[in-house]
């Protein structure tokens, strides 16, 4: 089979290198055009198109979907995966096969931008990946096959996008055979839907009043982007990772007990593990309590 794939994050990449290596044809890829990142703002491409550039692979950056309509009608199907673009229906329809996403959900709960994120930040047990056709709808297309995942205990987002980009590219792999072989998608069920609203900044500053076990997960949801933070002395400092701990403690207060951070929640507290104070490196928890030289009015705002 000829294929495609647009995508732009880094847990595409399972995917794409099952594909290279497969009897299918790996025609082009496609990804988002190169944005200004870090201090510099210098322009940067994404981590797909790294990998394709690397691979001397066909790469497409498109500024308007249009642009690759003649590559769709040279091809038998286009996959996305985490393409971060909104695709016209029209566009769509024109491969043999349409155009099929890889989603990392088991559909229809967390349709959306961040379904990773969300599902952690839910506390699910249970996570997966769904590979489905496109359709005008949002996430809402016929279903050809899902992988169901066991969530561990304590995993954050990177570590659960690590996995499903895994499971992810066998389920890609499978579900080609499945087209070949004739089989057809399957309508998604009407019922259990939920959606994976993208996450803002703002979102992610932590709210010391709400409960420990809700602060962690939100700590561990917005890990690696965009990391959840709070404020100390007036600037911003990111949480990288925290666990629960019992101590009862006035919501935002600091604590130290021997070389342990711990804050105040509205239930419990939280015992800090890993920051990134601001213009700093992340540090351990103790090494930053070395330098930060608390006082008993400190405190995350």
């Amino acid at each position: 089979m000829r294929l495609a794939v647009a995508a732009t994050p880094g847990v595409a990449i399972p995917t794409l290198e099952a594909i290279r290596k497969s009897e299918h044809e790996l025609v082009a890829v496609i990804t988002q055009p190169d944005r200004a990142a870090g201090r510099g703002k210098e322009l940067r491409e994404s981590e797909v198109g790294r990998w394709a550039s690397d691979r001397g692979i066909p790469l497409l950056k498109p500024i308007e979907s249009k642009e690759i309509i003649d590559l769709a009608k040279s091809v038998d199907c286009v996959l996305t995966v985490g393409y971060g673009v909104l695709l016209p229906a029209e566009l769509i329809l024109i491969p043999k096969y349409g155009f099929l996403n890889l989603h990392f959900s088991l559909l229809p709960k967390w349709r959306g931008a961040a379904p990773v994120q969300r599902a952690i930040q839910a506390g699910d047990s249970v996570s997966g990946v769904t590979v489905f056709q496109l359709d005008r709808g949002m996430d809402t297309g016929p279903i050809y096959l899902q992988k169901s995942f066991n969530v561990p205990d304590g995993f954050r987002s990177a570590d659960l996008f690590e996995s499903l980009s895994a499971l992810g590219a066998n389920a890609v792999m499978e579900t080609l055979s499945l087209i070949i072989g004739g089989v057809r998608p399957q309508p998604q069920n009407v019922n259990g839907s939920s959606k994976a609203n993208k996450i803002s900044k703002e979102e992610a500053r932590i709210n010391w009043n709400r409960t420990n076990l809700e602060i962690i997960r939100d700590i561990r949801a917005f890990f690696p982007s965009p990391i959840s933070w709070t404020q100390f002395r007036g600037e911003v400092i990111r949480i990288e990772s925290a666990q629960i701990s019992e101590r009862g403690i006035a919501p935002g207060v600091l604590k130290v007990e021997a070389d342990r951070v711990l804050v105040g929640t509205g239930e419990g507290s939280v015992e800090i593990l890993r920051v990134i104070p601001a213009g700093k490196r992340p540090l351990e928890a103790s090494a930053w309590l070395n330098g930060a030289r608390l006082t008993e009015t400190d405190r995350f705002e």
